[in-house]
């Protein structure tokens, strides 16, 4: 039977600022991806994120995006490479410090918003966050999205890589995911969103906007928990995964 990782993005409040029910989300996950505190997260966020994802044995992931605190990481910057490089090596590096205080495993990288986005279509930049996550541990699992430019350098870099799809976004003939600034870039409808992702499970493809369908692999299932209703969507999707005889579980780490 078919077997998948069941992720999403957390941490993602700052100061007085919350974003999403990560309490009411992470029971039903398999695997964290926690703000670093670029595009969303501080150092508070940080830590009671990673002792909750602990607590209930959730794998824990960084979540690294662009400097982009008011646009929430979404917003295209253009970087070098070696800043490309710089920036996931320090985000990493914070949520490291954090794993390392509580004594958990940090297990996986990956990267948020406009640069995933970027990532997904654009090599050197591909390269760069490869680099960056293989120097920091070469043991580390890269989340990429499905069949793109991410995954593709990453496996060329040697990293164990977990290709990415999503619950609750829509994909274009290309394989990328919609721009959110497109009308039907969120899935909100939880029938339709389940639906998708049994496609993608049973039969490796995904339905585009245009009426196609695109291939894809599915190891890690994305859901997003700043969106409203994150919590019982989560709870429902988990449900329709086992209902099928689908078995959740995190990715298993490279030993190095």
């Amino acid at each position: 039977m078919p077997e998948i990782d069941f992720n999403s993005d957390l941490g993602e409040g700052f100061s007085i600022y919350r974003a999403g029910d990560d309490a009411a989300i992470l029971p039903h996950l398999t695997s964290a991806n926690i703000a670093c505190g670029f595009h969303a997260g501080d150092s508070r966020s940080m830590r009671s994120t990673v002792a909750l994802a602990a607590q209930l044995g959730v794998a824990i992931g960084a979540h690294p995006g662009f400097d982009d605190l008011q646009g929430f990481g979404r917003r295209m910057m253009t970087l070098s490479e070696d800043e490309v490089y710089e920036l996931i090596v320090y985000q990493v590096g914070a949520l490291l410090g954090f794993t390392k205080a509580a004594k958990v495993e940090l297990r996986h990288v990956k990267p948020h918003g406009a640069l995933y986005n970027f990532a997904a279509v654009h090599r050197p930049t591909a390269d760069a966050i490869c680099r960056a996550v293989k120097d920091i541990d070469p043991s580390l699992i890269l989340f990429g999205l499905s069949g793109s430019t991410l995954v593709t350098a990453a496996q060329a870099c040697g990293l164990t890589v977990a290709q990415e799809v999503f619950a609750d976004r829509s994909y274009q003939e290309d394989g990328t995911l919609t721009p959110r600034s497109q009308p039907g870039a969120m899935i909100e409808n939880l029938h339709e969103a389940i639906d998708q992702v049994m496609n993608m499970l049973h039969l490796g493809e995904v339905r585009t906007t245009q009426g196609t369908w695109v291939p894809v692999t599915a190891q890690t299932l994305c859901l997003h928990g700043d969106q409203p209703g994150a919590a019982a969507f989560a709870s429902a999707i988990r449900q329709a995964l086992l209902k099928e005889g689908i078995t959740i579980q995190k990715p298993a780490r490279a030993r190095t």
